[in-house]
């Protein structure tokens, strides 16, 4: 009997290509594009079009689904929010298990359909009892699945991701082009994808302008050395825009929303043995034990390093690194991997 798969169609290249796999495989495949952000009239059409070409050429099924509402509450208020509240947020990480997953999932059960899939650079094992595990895609410069470590099993048992095994984006553009498909030669999407590689400040400020008001940048003694221009201008790390002139070069060691303060410091004061994660989840639903070793990466593409995780609570935790790493910033996720299997993560939360 062949076994039926809703994919995620985006308009793009991989998503394209992921369908076209799985229907070389021998899958049905239904398509499901998810209409996020409130793009204008002509751009939304346009991108419509392409996606409705895109499933012409493949002669599959599509359907749209308008979730904007929903994404503008779930993920660009909360991105908004987190900037406000002096943290520096990856919406994407939280956007894929309580959206787009959700979604997909919800359409695959209207379909009657056994699988999901998406064109992420990941993999997915499953076994002969119907368990799931996450692990990195083949090509580790496309590897993109530290924005999925928060999926759950209800997910990942469900789930396929046929890009993961390609070793490179050349070889996708190649079986487009062989096919036939169109946007073959697409540029690749952008991380925050309701800014379109955007500057994200512009919208910061109008949707919460009460975050941009002046205040001190202090040295860690108290001492004032300037003004800033708004906190969500500025992230842990950051050399650039500080308006400051010192006999040293200074970066951002903090924000602190509550003063309205930002605090700076030389680089030395970056480098941490540690940090508290928040929002624990684990890609097996639980930790592995409650204390245990992982490589983690600190943000997305940074190299894995080798840590200790002790739990506090189910959803707490403290990781301590093997070597001291520079600037992880509150809002960020921490992601625990086991050689190429994810584990799961949290957020850092100091």
């Amino acid at each position: 009997m062949t076994e039926r798969v809703v994919v995620g169609i985006s308009g793009g290249v991989d998503s394209a290509v992921t369908a076209a796999l799985l229907l070389a495989a021998g899958f049905e495949v239904r398509g499901v594009t998810l209409q996020l952000w409130q793009a204008p009239q002509i751009e939304s059409e346009n991108v419509l079009d392409g996606v409705r070409a895109l499933a012409e050429a493949l002669h599959i099924p599509l359907r749209v689904l308008d979730l904007r509402e929903r994404f503008y509450q779930r993920v660009v208020a909360r991105f908004a929010d987190d900037y406000a509240h002096g943290l520096t947020p990856n919406p994407c990480v939280t956007c894929n298990p309580t959206l787009k997953f959700d979604a997909l999932l919800a359409a695959a059960a209207e379909a009657e359909a056994e699988w999901i899939a998406t064109g992420h650079y990941a993999r997915v094992e499953h076994t002969s009892t119907g368990t799931a595990r996450l692990l990195r895609a083949r090509s580790r410069q496309r590897d993109q699945s530290y924005m999925l470590y928060r999926l759950t099993p209800r997910h990942l048992t469900r789930l396929r991701c046929p890009l993961g095994e390609l070793e490179n984006k050349s070889q996708v553009r190649e079986i487009a082009r062989r096919l036939g498909l169109p946007d073959a030669e697409q540029r690749d999407s952008q991380d925050l994808c309701f800014l379109g590689g955007a500057d994200y400040r512009p919208l910061l400020q109008t949707l919460r302008p009460e975050s941009f008001q002046p205040g001190p940048i202090l040295n860690e003694a108290g001492e004032v050395l300037g003004e800033h221009y708004g906190l969500p201008r500025y992230t842990i790390g950051q050399r650039s825009g500080l308006g400051i002139a010192t006999h040293q070069r200074l970066y951002v060691l903090a924000l602190h929303p509550v003063e309205n303060a930002l605090i700076v410091g030389p680089a030395e004061r970056l480098l941490r043995t540690s940090c508290q994660l928040t929002g624990l989840t684990f890609t097996q639903g639980a930790a592995p034990a409650p204390r245990f070793t992982a490589e983690v990466q600190i943000r997305y593409q940074s190299p894995p390093v080798p840590a200790a995780i002790e739990l506090q609570t189910d959803t707490q935790a403290t990781v301590t690194f093997a070597k001291p790493q520079r600037a992880p910033a509150p809002g960020q996720s921490v992601v625990c991997y086991h050689g190429a299997v994810v584990l799961g993560g949290g957020f850092i939360s100091g």
